[in-house]
């Protein structure tokens, strides 16, 4: 058999650039790891330590990044997050998850970079007695949620082909988030008070991450028009709970004792007004993309498989 030679213009494949901002947050962490298996992660966050530094507060520092990174597609994982603090903080809060949002969303639409973003489910006002879907009206009750949607909002209006996914609830084995609190709390106190008045759905980060992965990689590959199917989704754990269900669910997998007492949330006042209800229909990501989030409850179980309680 004769050996084929190799001819001067044939070129290895190039594999994605991807750029990762905020990539030592909960979610951010474990986009390092499903978004590896697509290409080359360029994991940029303000802390830096194992890419770039990109601080959101500084335009001049982002637009830098973007130049010299020279991705593929960009997934931005950074968000302020304090929901009670954005209310006194809100210039901070605006400018990382607006502003910055819509300047990276312009320096992607000039070079037809695709961009997936995260949002919430508090851009509702939580007044809605079934699950919202992306053309209900927003109503955001506090800063953050405002910010959010300024951000959507932003990166819409910039034309660079996006996905934005409103998610809820999110937590995971890192970070800080009501599950690690709970399994912290359940080891210090005897009794806790947990509101019974606000639903919503849990969102493993580790399943928002691979659910994302899976869907940039078709766009990546070319087998998804971001200018046909572009645009906001839900993206959630499916069902819907309480966070004294929630609490419960963790409680019994703990095999902690601690009692818990379900309250009002009159009775645990808090700077940031919450929406009561704030379930996604995740039925456009469903039909868009034909992948399912499982039920919340078994996500939590597979997560806290993963957490020493």
């Amino acid at each position: 058999m004769t050996k084929r030679r190799s001819t001067p213009d044939r070129q290895e494949s190039k594999l994605p650039r991807i750029l990762l901002i905020g990539a030592n947050g909960q979610v951010g962490w474990e986009l390092r790891r499903t978004l590896a298996s697509l290409g080359e992660v360029i994991a940029a966050s303000v802390e830096g330590g194992y890419g770039p530094i990109v601080d959101l507060l500084d335009k001049g520092l982002l637009a830098k990044l973007v130049e010299e990174s020279r991705p593929d597609a960009v997934v931005n994982a950074a968000a302020y997050t304090a929901v009670d603090k954005a209310e006194t903080d809100r210039d901070v809060a605006r400018r990382i998850n607006a502003d910055a949002v819509g300047e990276l969303g312009t320096l992607l639409a000039e070079r037809g970079i695709p961009i997936v973003h995260y949002s919430t489910d508090f851009v509702f006002s939580g007044q809605a007695s079934r699950p919202y879907t992306e053309t209900d009206n927003a109503g955001p009750l506090n800063v953050y949620g405002e910010t959010k949607l300024g951000g959507e909002l932003a990166l819409l209006e910039s034309g660079a082909p996006c996905l934005i996914f409103r998610t809820s609830w999110v937590y995971g084995a890192r970070g800080a988030n009501f599950l690690l609190t709970m399994l912290r709390l359940f080891r210090e106190k005897d009794e806790l008070r947990i509101v019974d008045d606000q639903i919503g759905a849990p969102t493993w980060s580790r399943m928002l991450a691979e659910q994302t992965a899976l869907v940039l990689y078709r766009v990546l590959r070319g087998d998804l028009d971001l200018k046909q199917v572009g645009g906001l989704y839900h993206l959630t754990g499916s069902g819907e709970v309480s966070w004294f269900g929630f609490a419960q669910a963790i409680l019994e997998q703990s095999g902690a004792n601690c009692h818990l007492i379900p309250i009002h949330s009159s009775e645990y006042p808090a700077p940031a007004k919450r929406p009561a209800y704030s379930v996604l229909d995740n039925t456009k990501f469903r039909e868009t993309f034909g992948l399912y989030m499982p039920d919340w409850k078994e996500s939590l179980d597979q997560c806290l498989e993963l957490i020493p309680c």
